[in-house]
This record gives C-alpha cells, sequence and structure tokens, in this order.
C-alpha cells in the first residue's frame, strides 16, 4: 500500500473518530436537558452530506429549545460553530447543521410523523455509553 494511501486512510479514521466524538458530546448535551430517546445514528457510508444524525424528543415547545441551546452550548464551547439551525423559534422541531454532525430535536407527533429512524434503518447506531445517562438511564434510554 502507497504511504500517501495510508496517510489518507488514517486521516479519514481520525475524522470519523472526531465526528463520532462530536456527535456523542451532542447526545450529552442532550441528555443533560432531559432529552428522550436519543439516538446517534452513524452515516458515513451513507450519506455524502453529514457523517452522523442524532436524534432526540423533548416534551415541549420550551424543552426542546432547552436542549437545541444545551447542545449549542456545548459545540461552542469545544470550539464548533453552527453551520446553521432551523426551526428554534416554534420550537417543534430543532434542525441543527454542525457539518459532520446533524441534530433532530423533534417533539414526539413530529419525530413519528417524519420517522426519520426509519429512512435511515440501513444507518448503524452508535451505542451511548451508559455513563451519560447517571441514574436516569432505564427512563431515558
Amino acid at each position: 500500500m502507497a504511504k500517501e494511501q495510508v496517510e489518507t486512510e488514517v486521516a479519514q479514521s481520525n475524522s470519523m473518530d472526531i465526528s463520532r466524538e462530536k456527535a456523542l458530546s451532542c447526545a450529552r448535551a442532550a441528555i443533560d436537558k432531559k432529552a428522550e430517546n436519543i439516538k446517534v445514528l452513524n452515516l458515513t457510508e451513507l450519506s455524502s452530506f453529514t457523517d452522523y444524525f442524532v436524534i432526540c424528543s423533548g416534551t415541549s415547545d420550551r424543552q426542546v429549545q432547552a436542549i437545541a441551546d444545551s447542545v449549542e452550548y456545548a459545540m461552542s464551547s469545544a470550539g464548533f460553530d453552527i453551520i446553521s439551525a432551523e426551526g428554534y423559534s416554534e420550537g417543534r422541531w430543532v434542525l441543527m447543521d454542525f457539518g459532520d454532525i446533524v441534530i433532530h430535536i423533534f417533539q414526539d407527533a413530529l419525530r413519528e410523523y417524519y420517522d426519520l429512524e426509519s429512512l435511515w434503518a440501513d444507518a448503524p447506531r452508535v451505542k451511548i455509553p451508559p455513563e451519560y445517562y447517571g441514574p436516569a438511564a432505564s427512563r431515558l434510554n
């Protein structure tokens, strides 16, 4: 294998590791605001526009907004700027684009309607470490 090819594969592997860690950081920030039914989907082999989806639910417009605020703060604190966001003012479905990570924060009815998990059923799920949940793990995961 040529040296350049090995270096490229190592760089891609490191990039995916960073993206995975960013996705898990977003999940942790959502958990901190009591988000429910959190899923992290690995889209690296299925999508050209992002590497990971983080999908979660809030029970009210205020909670959806609080989850979005928590995710944005966590990412900003880590040095990652948001590219765009949609739906924050309504608080029913907030979409946050960080480039390699896209966050979807839904109220339950809209999450069921759009059913992104079924649309991306071929995407491998990333296990969220249990320590991210603390004592509430059985209710929120």
